[in-house]
């Protein structure tokens, strides 16, 4: 069995989302989903998510490519993540490319491509303005 580990805030879910989750589901047997906890995002991005852990957790656990999922309380904790669900692929989004390229010796690293012209942070700007 192949798992596939992926991170990601999941913000105000779009279909950007839904892709990079379909698509790296499609790369193995199951995929496990770290969604990051609302301190996390304040420390990644310097705002607090629109959605609060809970609830973007429970939209991730209800995609039907997601077969678990578990809060990701610090970005330094990806190597005890990756080994605690036996993962054999690391998928991130590219935007991400190289800054995980150092796990490479433990299981496949993976960016896949962004769905573009969509973003939370857009998004969020277009909901603003109305």
């Amino acid at each position: 069995m192949k798992t596939i580990i992926t991170f990601g805030t999941f913000d105000v879910f779009h279909v950007g989302h839904l892709n990079i989750l379909q698509r790296a589901s499609a790369l193995g047997d199951r995929l496990i989903v770290g969604v990051s906890s609302d301190e996390l995002n304040v420390r990644k991005k310097g705002r607090y998510p629109v959605y609060d852990q809970d609830d973007r957790m429970a939209i991730v656990a209800g995609i039907k490519y997601v077969d678990a999922i578990f809060l990701e309380e610090s970005l330094e904790r990806k190597a005890e993540y990756i080994h605690e669900y036996q993962a054999d692929v690391l998928v991130m989004g590219d935007d991400w490319r190289g800054r995980f390229d150092h796990f490479a010796r433990q299981l496949d690293v993976v960016y896949l491509a962004r769905t573009p012209s969509v973003s939370t942070t857009s998004l969020i700007e277009v909901i603003k303005k109305r």
